[in-house]
């Protein structure tokens, strides 16, 4: 059975991305599964257990019964309370015991993908006991394990991918977050702000804000943008991911205008949880 036309590029992006985690992991010696990533406060076996975790949970898993400790500094709203949940249960795991249960959830995975055969529209179980389309949990899942291949390959040193389905996935999430940022940031009314990104992924992208200050975006230029922030896509994701502040790559950014409004945008760049 195939899956949905709209589901299949989801379902894609996630094997690639899950077969490269799993590969980076699997020579892994135990001490390092405790090196830091870019992702606040999470190591490499945190990154894994998140993956493994929100898989189990997408396969009808339930949650484990666990008390969080009160000194995680990273943890400070109830989202990230729900993902460390799954994070915190697997932080005394041994190497062997997160590269076995790893891979048995990438095979159950691929036998529910398999045998998918609910409505893209068919409701989920989304975190803290929301409800969301298959759909927007497969797109979801391809996005959130391409993001963390990514925080794997800057932890272990072994670059790469930055063109893979994922990327093009997350590239997409991150656009449709764009003209809520711009708004954010206090972007006057009738203002125009152009993103240029350069690199493995490349587009060009314009946020208008409207007379009542809502926000849309095109790709056609604009002859006189409020802002123009030109930047690669490694950056760019890093930004948007919450994984580095602007002032940490500033040589990798160039940008014109409004130089308030520049570093507002960039304060609510961040679009992830």
């Amino acid at each position: 059975m195939s899956l949905p036309p709209t589901l299949q590029p989801y379902a894609d992006a996630w094997t690639h991305s899950i077969e490269a985690i799993s590969e980076l992991v699997q020579p892994l010696v135990e001490g390092e599964w405790n090196r830091r990533t870019p992702c606040p406060g999470w190591s490499v076996r945190d990154i894994a257990s998140h993956v493994i975790g929100m898989d189990c949970e997408m396969l009808g898993d339930p949650r484990p019964i666990h008390t969080l400790p009160r000194d995680l500094f990273h943890v400070t709203n109830e989202h990230q309370r729900y993902m460390e949940m799954q994070v915190d249960v697997r932080r005394h795991h041994t190497a062997p015991e997160m590269t076995s249960e790893l891979e048995y959830t990438i095979i159950r995975r691929n036998r529910q993908l398999r045998n998918e055969s609910r409505d893209p529209g068919a409701k989920v179980r989304g975190p803290l006991g929301t409800e969301q389309t298959l759909e927007e949990a497969m797109r979801y899942r391809a996005f959130d394990v391409w993001v963390h291949e990514q925080d794997l390959r800057a932890a272990l040193g072994r670059p790469g991918n930055l063109d893979s389905p994922g990327a093009y996935i997350t590239r997409d999430e991150l656009l449709a977050a764009l003209p809520k940022v711009v708004e954010e940031a206090g972007a006057p009314a009738g203002s125009a702000t152009v993103f240029d990104v350069h690199g493995p992924v490349e587009f060009l992208r314009t946020v208008r804000l409207d007379a009542e200050g809502r926000g849309s975006i095109d790709s056609a230029p604009s002859l006189g943008p409020t802002v123009s922030l030109t930047l690669d896509w490694e950056t760019y994701v890093r930004l948007a991911c919450g994984r580095v502040p602007a002032d940490v790559v500033a040589d990798r950014i160039k940008a014109e205008g409004d130089p308030e409004l520049t570093a507002a945008i960039f304060l609510a760049f961040a679009v992830t949880k």
